[in-house]
């Protein structure tokens, strides 16, 4: 496991006398305001919802695969991970554009998004082993 990673878990344990309800919660509004970030850093839109959806399954396949405690999981994978991904936005992009014509836009957006959450997940995987 990465030494970063490995520093990160450690701090997360000392809150493991918190509900797990609280630290999703708060993980979760760590999370959406990184998504709003990423939001205004690249101007909303499909590139907003690639962008979140990719990191956030990079960041999702390096918890899973450090063999996370329930805290970690808690605040790290439900709470900042949930509210940083999107898919309800994801699927919205793609009805839009399959809706307003433009069929092979919305293919090449579900396909995409697919593929490159998946490479996301398995390149957090090989981090977490580093």
């Amino acid at each position: 496991m990465s030494l970063a990673l490995d520093v990160g878990l450690s701090l997360l344990a000392g809150l493991d006398y918190l509900p797990l309800p609280l630290l999703a919660g708060l993980g979760g509004s760590t999370g959406a305001l990184a998504r709003y970030a990423v939001d205004v850093a690249l101007g909303g839109g499909r590139r907003s919802t690639l962008a979140v959806n990719v990191l956030g399954s990079v960041a999702l396949g390096a918890v899973v695969a450090s063999s996370p405690t329930a805290t970690t999981l808690a605040v790290l994978g439900t709470g900042f991970c949930g509210a940083f991904t999107t898919f309800s936005s994801f699927a919205v992009n793609v009805a839009e554009a399959a809706s307003g014509g433009h069929p092979r836009l919305a293919a090449v957006d579900a396909l995409g998004t697919l593929a490159a959450a998946l490479v996301g997940v398995a390149v957090g995987t090989a981090l977490a082993g580093l």
